[in-house]
């Protein structure tokens, strides 16, 4: 499974973004299931607007099971909490912070991000051993 952010999100499903293309042809290379967490989505949803064409392609792409949404129970809640101290100075937001503890909790390591300036920096714990993302 492979984590999914925002931005790929949105240039999917926006004609005008400058990576949709990229990330279409991204997309079709995957061969595993990808997911994404509610905080993602939310932010998803802002930056393409409510009644957008886009945001409705994404429903039906949800809908359709073109990509599993993964919720926040409690430790994943605090431990994105801690993600975000831990990272101010980056500083990390809720969205980012969420698929850090999704990869931790369900041992993922893979996202699909465009944002590789700070996917470069996040670790995922793993033990002792803090481990960089494989970006797509």
């Amino acid at each position: 499974m492979i984590l999914t952010d925002a931005g790929p999100l949105v240039a999917l499903f926006d004609r005008a973004d400058k990576a949709h293309g990229r990330c279409v042809e991204t997309l079709k290379k995957i061969d595993e299931p990808i997911a994404t967490t509610v905080p993602i989505l939310t932010e998803a949803f802002h930056l393409l607007g409510s009644a957008s064409a886009g945001a409705a392609a994404l429903m039906e792409f949800i809908t359709e099971g073109g990509l599993q949404v993964i919720f926040l129970d409690d430790d994943a809640l605090v431990r994105s909490f801690d993600l975000m101290v831990q990272y101010a100075d980056a500083p990390m937001d809720f969205a980012d912070a969420s698929l850090v503890a999704a990869a931790e909790n369900l041992s993922l390591q893979k996202v699909f991000t465009i944002d590789r300036r700070d996917f470069d920096i996040y670790r995922i714990r793993r033990g002792h051993r803090r481990i960089a993302f494989d970006i797509i």
